[in-house]
């Protein structure tokens, strides 16, 4: 048995396990956590000169980003919907191009906008399971 395969596994039934206990506030920050994640795979695939790699962990966190854009309500007249998703469409773009450009300031760049956004949702309490 291969351990690392067996250690994947183990992971994949936890993140499920996790999701599918997760409150909707719960899962946007588990997906942001996860496109963090992704672009400093990214950035260390770059450093090690593994392309396969980087393009692969940017590609994800573009769909993850991508993910996060989908999820808001623009149905709403909040300013700040719009601005968000304005905020999601400039991170994919500027992605694409660290992707291209192989730029880890501009992986730094996403990275940093992406935390600030999660700070600010994470300073949001969570409304717990809506009955």
């Amino acid at each position: 048995m291969n351990p690392m395969l067996a250690l994947r596994q183990y992971q994949k039934v936890g993140a499920h396990a996790q999701t599918s206990e997760a409150s909707p506030h719960r899962l946007v920050q588990m997906l942001m956590e996860g496109g963090l994640d992704r672009i400093a795979q990214a950035k260390g695939a770059l450093e090690r000169k593994d392309i396969a790699t980087k393009c692969s962990s940017i590609g994800k966190a573009i769909g993850i980003i991508g993910g996060l854009r989908e999820g808001l309500d623009l149905d709403n007249s909040a300013d700040m919907v719009g601005e968000l998703d304005s905020l999601y469409s400039y991170m994919m773009r500027r992605l694409a191009e660290a992707n291209v450009k192989s730029d880890p300031k501009i992986l730094d760049e996403v990275a940093g906008l992406l935390r600030t956004v999660k700070e600010g949702w994470d300073g949001i309490a969570d409304p717990g399971p809506q009955f």
